[in-house]
């Protein structure tokens, strides 16, 4: 796979309090990535910039919010996002310093 390809996969990670829990609990990330990434293409990028091997990745289309401002109407974009499940001993931080002990 192209390695340029590879970097403009993921566009960022999503951080909530459902996403903090599954990373914690079940050693899964959430990303948002591109519209048309595939399993495999999110599993090379993901393990390619964190260093980390990857067991599973699961991928969900989620459809944008109807919005309202006034009288107009409008819609979000709809977007893509992959559950990334890591294998046992490997972690992802997100820039946040190591603690000292």
């Amino acid at each position: 796979m192209n390695t340029e390809r590879l970097m403009k996969i993921i566009l960022s990670p999503r951080v909530s309090e459902k996403a903090s829990v599954k990373a914690d609990t079940e050693r899964q990330h959430v990303f948002s990535v591109v519209k048309d990434a595939k399993k495999l293409e999110v599993k090379k990028a993901v393990e390619k910039m964190f260093n980390v091997e990857v067991e599973q990745v699961r991928l969900l289309n989620m459809n944008g919010k109807h919005k309202r401002l006034g009288r107009v109407f409008g819609k979000t974009k709809d977007w893509k996002k992959a559950y990334v499940k890591l294998k046992e001993g490997f972690d992802i931080s997100y820039g946040e310093p190591e603690a000292k002990q």
